[in-house]
């Protein structure tokens, strides 16, 4: 069963480390009144304290959800492009097109071996590597990690010396 605070809640990801909560609700509170946000930290490990790149959003209707994800997804932060969908949405390979393919990484995959250690089989790994590759290869830019903030600019700079 699916109710009206499940179909009000978004999973945003792909968030950058420089994100704070601050800017999450700067962002999405154009598109309704926000009752709760999520922003998940790190609680243990080489990383905690670091957030863990990914917010849960609860607006105040399903309309208010479905206009933030419809205006968000995909756009840009601090050069990277957000993933908004509703959090109770199941994202699963489109065989029709692999490059945009995502990945549920928090659900463990089958193995072929059977171990059961909740981790991505290896097949599946690779399929998620290929499909990567694929998708930076039609993109045509090559980012530069020490220039984040540049990068649109960079690769916009490369398509116009293509042409």
């Amino acid at each position: 069963m699916v109710d009206d605070t499940t179909e009000s809640r978004l999973y945003v990801g792909n968030l950058d480390q420089r994100i704070t909560e601050a800017n999450v609700i700067k962002m999405f509170s154009p598109f309704g009144k926000i009752i709760s946000e999520d922003f998940l930290w790190h609680t243990r490990g080489p990383k905690k304290g670091e957030p863990r790149g990914y917010v849960f959003i609860q607006y105040s209707s399903k309309e208010e959800a479905q206009l933030a994800k419809t205006e968000m997804n995909g756009r840009l932060a601090y050069g990277r492009p957000l993933v908004v969908r509703f959090a109770s949405e199941k994202y699963l390979m489109d065989a029709k097109d692999p490059a945009k393919a995502i990945f549920d990484l928090r659900k463990p995959c089958s193995s072929s071996s059977g171990g059961g250690t909740g981790q991505m089989s290896r097949s599946a790994k690779i399929a998620a590597i290929k499909n990567k590759l694929k998708a930076l290869e039609q993109e045509g830019c090559s980012f530069k990690k020490s220039k984040r903030a540049e990068s649109i600019y960079a690769c916009s700079e490369d398509r116009k010396e293509e042409e």
